[in-house]
């Protein structure tokens, strides 16, 4: 199992439910980040910032038109054809549209989906006891991503809004400067927040299954895949499954995610809509649009998020982890079991 520090705890391979995989390893001796610190956290939430931020902002072309395809699925028709319709009207310049909101808003994003992430699933941890934390840890992990994302959206929801407007309202603004003032002056504070609701539809799912899919994944792939065990694997190697681990996690991710994807891009274009009126225009069909790009986006992105996360984790954190169920709390289930 995959543990919360970015490393892979030893197996226990006698210890009944603990058995396999421990995981929520402490920070290494050697290094001054102990596990469930301030230090600790925030290196998460930078870890997170990081890998939302930059991975978002680099597939803003394909952002680009599968938001198009949602919002006028009848001029830009496919992915290729939506490019091409891009670049006729907009030029190769047209294809970055939105960079700015996108990296600002998924980098605060990341700072509390990752960040506020472990915090729950260390308090949550805590509440449950070391025993049924493990047994219980797919609904732990669910619970834990739920809430952080929660907050994460609040956080993403005004950029979003800025950069749905600048991608599929033509002329309506260029630029982020130009486009946060207009929206303002035309609607408040409203502007920036009316997606918020349909985004936690699409946002909370998605990551949901964005961490628990990833962390069993992570198991999946050790037990059954990896030819020998995770403590003999080097970080290359051990990135390597992070980055299968985090693609597979992505697809399932996208297509859970995309009805609300769809109406949040049509809600955020449109002044003056709300998520049930563009849900019952869109209809069933609608609201699967681009969902090809989606999965090739969300894919690729989830899957290099969690590379660039487990990175910026694994320099700080040394390859011997401990857990961090305290020695005496061991023995004694070990010797009750």
């Amino acid at each position: 199992m995959r543990d919360a520090g970015g490393c892979r705890a030893p197996q226990a391979r006698s210890w009944g439910p603990l058995q396999g995989r421990l995981w929520a390893a402490a920070a290494a001796k050697e290094q001054s980040y102990e596990y469930g610190s301030a230090r600790y956290l925030l290196l998460c939430g930078l870890g997170g910032m990081l890998s939302c931020g930059l991975t978002h902002t680099a597939i803003v072309p394909l952002d680009l038109v599968k938001c198009r395809m949602q919002v006028d699925p009848a001029k830009y028709r496919g992915i290729v054809s939506g490019f091409s319709v891009t670049l006729r009207d907009d030029g190769l310049r047209g294809l970055a549209r939105g960079w700015a909101p996108t990296f600002l808003g998924y980098s605060l994003q990341g700072l509390f989906k990752f960040g506020l992430y472990e915090v729950f699933k260390i308090r949550y941890a805590e509440l449950l006891g070391p025993e049924k934390a493990y047994r219980w840890r797919t609904g732990l992990y669910l619970a834990a991503s739920a809430s952080a994302e929660f907050f994460a959206d609040v956080a993403l929801a005004p950029m979003e809004a800025v950069k749905v407007r600048i991608q599929t309202q033509p002329g309506f603004a260029g630029t982020l400067r130009a486009a946060a003032p207009r929206m303002y002056g035309e609607e408040g504070l409203r502007a920036f927040y009316k997606g918020v609701a349909p985004l936690w539809l699409r946002q909370i799912p998605y990551t949901m299954m964005k961490f628990a899919c990833f962390e069993r994944t992570v198991e999946a792939l050790y037990k059954h895949v990896v030819p020998k065990p995770q403590s003999q694997c080097t970080k290359a190697e051990q990135l390597a499954v992070t980055f299968v681990a985090g693609y597979i996690a992505g697809v399932f991710c996208a297509v859970v995610s995309h009805p609300a994807d769809s109406v949040v891009s049509v809600l955020n274009k449109e002044k003056g809509s709300s998520a049930l009126g563009v849900l019952q225009r869109l209809g069933f069909a609608g609201v699967w649009k681009g969902l090809i790009a989606r999965i090739i986006m969300i894919g690729t992105l989830t899957a290099l998020q969690w590379f660039i996360y487990d990175s910026v984790k694994n320099r700080a954190l040394s390859r011997k982890c401990y857990n961090w169920i305290n020695v005496e709390n061991q023995n004694e289930m070990k010797g009750s079991l």
